[in-house]
């Protein structure tokens, strides 16, 4: 029974991350599955989905930081014209942008130009982190009503 749950922690972690980045997946629906099956623990769940995705964006703001030189390459996870909206919305209200990095389609982007705004990590983990917690969070509170 504990490997069931490892895996299931697992599977979460894996998924969160990867959706976080520019590797489709899509964490919030293995987090309602094992939420459901009531098998695994609320509070953990949520955290462990809040690690993984968090993990993600940290590897987008490494790409934003150190590898923007390639953003013409066609592997680059932003598209030009999503950076540069991306940097516009940065650039005009700083960091607190970061709290819509749980958006679908602008919140990748968005960790990317944080990268490239040359945002601290400590900052920004924080603000992320509270951004994707507090989304798996009320989907969870949705969820289990």
């Amino acid at each position: 029974m504990a490997d069931n749950a490892a895996m299931d922690y697992l599977l979460l972690f894996t998924s969160a991350l990867l959706a976080a980045t520019l590797i489709p997946a899509q964490s919030e629906a293995v987090l309602v599955g094992l939420l459901l099956n009531g098998q695994s623990a609320f509070w953990l769940l949520i955290a462990v989905a809040t690690l993984g995705n968090t993990l993600g964006s940290v590897i987008n703001w490494w790409l934003g930081r150190y590898l923007e030189h390639f953003q013409d390459k066609r592997w680059f996870p932003v598209k030009a014209a999503s950076l540069a909206r991306a940097q516009q919305w940065f650039q005009r209200y700083g960091w607190g942008v970061l709290l819509l990095s749980w958006l679908p389609i602008i919140g990748d982007p968005l960790t990317v130009v944080a990268g490239v705004m040359r945002m601290r990590l400590l900052p920004f983990v924080l603000v992320v982190a509270v951004a994707k917690g507090g989304r798996y969070g009320v989907l969870a509170w949705v969820v289990m009503g």
